[in-house]
């Protein structure tokens, strides 16, 4: 199992990449200007309160009469009415708003995902994409929801009561003046020291979801080998990475928030001191101390919340980076602006012509080296060779996972590069020799082909397929849950749920890719039985190791290092000599159990 190693990424050095969210946002603008109105109100209810612990403190107590401090307390009561309606729209607002543009973030980064051709997830980790849309997600939902108003707030906050600061006392205002510098700078100093550890500590979390994807995916293959301790103990090295880097980063956080505070109060204790003897002196009332005081307090808790949620904000930032540099990586495979459309209805023609490929991972080595190959409607062609010879490679191609490097494939007489490529996708039905089975019910896994498919429609392609019988005998039939990959079915079982949901396809071309290995001799009666049907009237290219699965063929290609070698029925190969037919002769010499010459591994 390869050890997840993260790539260099440039660390975030300020907030721009969450300007890249405005898109997001921007179709909720009314509910957006409503919050940021709701949050205008309730930071000026919360400065006005001060003013009303002013008028409690100087006409109400001061002046002795018991209907002035009424008056006084019922309009500050008034102001915490409007200051709760406030908070209440502003939270309501911009939580749900969070909620939604979060979820079009997921949508539409998934989306992209599923658009992106198999050659992106040769070098991407499945674990640190799921990260990425999932942990990368929760954090930029925690500021657009909740880090953002409060910033806003706060900072809207810290404005209005330095100004009233100076409007009560322009004198104490002076010393609260010289705080602010002295106040800023940690968080200008550490700031970037958090941020940089913020996005550190997200790539060792996805170090640890790639590791859990990867060997929980494996576990069988885990246990067989008796590696559940050697896994523990690299799982573990990775979790401490995660854990140490975290640490890092909640230290960093924690040195800015006290930092912050301690220099913040140490000013509103400076204040007081001076302020009291201002009082005392009577150069000050009572009142204006104390809104005074209640506005350094306010702008000491709006300074410590900015740096709390700064941090946020810079983690946020971080996290956009990663999902922008996967919502924004272009796929290769694409649409071109005027797509040809493929005849209808399809005739099932397969066309290569002078095709040259490389894999992007291996671009050393030629996939498939000038191949000419031309199948014709209804024609069935099987593809042997050993292991490395292009058999699959051809496959990708028809699919157009892959776009050749020269050369031209043609579906129908259309070059494949100027379709749609879901349009040449759905010429096809694969039955790949692992198959594919979700964890959803039976019925669910069926129409997987046709999604519209009825119970009906669903019922005769299990029929077709041999798999009704077996179906019909689980638990719930049709609605039976197989869970993950299948696990609650045989080799033989999946297979032939998988020639249903091709059977329900109905496409023009079929391709069978070792489609009866690894089966036992009932099932594999079965299977061949279902393929017998499926492969009637229809364009078919077999891909087989073993050649007594093929020779019913119209007609056998033999590829070796990415060419085709030769191309007959099986006993024109056999007669020709060549790669064929020390093929044949190692595989029914093995079956009747003598000893070959060569050894076997040849045909892998």
């Amino acid at each position: 199992m390869a050890s997840p190693t993260t790539p260099d990424r440039p660390a975030t050095r300020n907030l721009r990449p969450l300007a890249k969210v405005a898109s997001f946002l921007r179709p909720y603008k009314v509910r957006i200007a409503g919050a940021l109105a709701a949050l205008v109100v309730a930071a000026v209810a919360w400065l006005a309160l001060g003013q009303g612990l002013k008028h409690v403190v100087d006409a109400g107590f001061g002046s002795g009469d018991p209907r002035m401090l009424n008056f006084a307390l019922a309009g500050a009561l008034a102001v915490a009415v409007i200051l709760s309606v406030a908070t209440y729209a502003r939270f309501h607002l911009m939580m749900s708003t969070g909620e939604r543009v979060i979820t079009d973030i997921r949508r539409a980064v998934y989306g992209h995902l599923l658009d992106l051709e198999p050659a992106f997830f040769e070098t991407q980790r499945t674990g640190e994409v799921i990260s990425r849309l999932t942990n990368d997600v929760t954090l930029l939902q925690a500021v657009i929801g909740f880090g953002f108003s409060m910033f806003l707030r706060n900072a809207l906050m810290l404005v209005g009561a330095i100004a009233l600061m100076v409007w009560t006392s322009p004198k104490l205002s002076a010393l609260i003046v010289l705080g602010i510098p002295a106040t800023l700078a940690p968080i200008l100093l550490l700031g970037r020291k958090v941020r940089k550890l913020s996005r550190e500590n997200q790539d060792r979390v996805a170090d640890v979801s790639s590791y859990v994807d990867e060997s929980i995916h494996e576990i069988r293959t885990v246990q067989a080998w008796g590696h559940e301790d050697a896994d523990r103990e690299r799982f573990g090295r990775f979790a401490e990475a995660a854990y140490e880097s975290g640490v890092s980063r909640i230290r960093q956080k924690a040195f800015l928030i006290a930092a912050v505070m301690l220099i913040a109060f140490s000013a509103v204790v400076v204040i007081l001191w001076i302020g009291g003897r201002g009082v005392l002196a009577g150069t000050l009332s009572a009142g204006e101390l104390s809104a005074f005081v209640f506005y350094a307090a306010l702008s000491a808790g709006s300074a410590a919340a900015i740096a709390e949620v700064w941090g946020e904000l810079q983690r946020a930032a971080g996290a956009t980076e990663r999902l922008m540099e996967l919502l924004h990586t272009r796929a290769a495979i694409v649409a071109p602006a005027s797509p040809v459309a493929l005849p209808a209805p399809p005739r099932g023609e397969v066309r290569f012509e002078h095709v040259v490929f490389r894999y992007p991972s291996r671009p050393e080595v030629a996939a498939l080296a000038d191949v000419n190959l031309v199948v014709a409607p209804g024609e069935r062609v099987a593809l042997v060779g050993p292991s490395g010879a292009g058999k699959s490679t051809v496959f990708q191609l028809l699919l157009r996972f892959y776009d050749p490097e020269s050369g031209t494939v043609r579906i129908d007489g259309v070059d494949a590069r100027l379709a749609e490529p879901h349009a040449v996708r759905g010429r096809f039905a694969l039955v790949p020799q692992e198959p594919v089975v979700f964890a959803a019910s039976v019925a669910e896994n069926i129409r997987y082909a046709r999604p519209d498919a009825t119970d009906a429609q669903v019922r005769e392609a299990l029929r077709a397929a041999y798999a009704l019988d077996f179906v019909e005998k689980l638990p719930q039939g049709l609605e039976t849950y197989l869970g993950e990959r299948g696990v609650r079915l045989s080799g033989g079982q999946r297979q032939r749920l998988a020639i249903a949901r091709a059977l329900l396809a109905d496409r023009a071309v079929l391709l069978l890719d070792e489609a009866t290995s690894s089966l036992d001799a009932e099932s594999e009666r079965y299977v061949q039985l279902a393929l017998e049907r499926l492969m009637r009237n229809r364009t078919t290219l077999i891909i087989a190791h073993r050649l007594a699965t093929v020779q019913s063929a119209d007609r056998i290609v033999v590829m070796d290092h990415g060419r085709i070698v030769a191309s007959g029925s099986h006993a024109e190969l056999v007669r020709a000599g060549g790669l064929y037919a020390r093929l044949a002769e190692l595989q029914f010499l093995g079956e009747m159990g003598e000893e070959p010459d060569a050894p076997v591994a040849a045909q892998a």
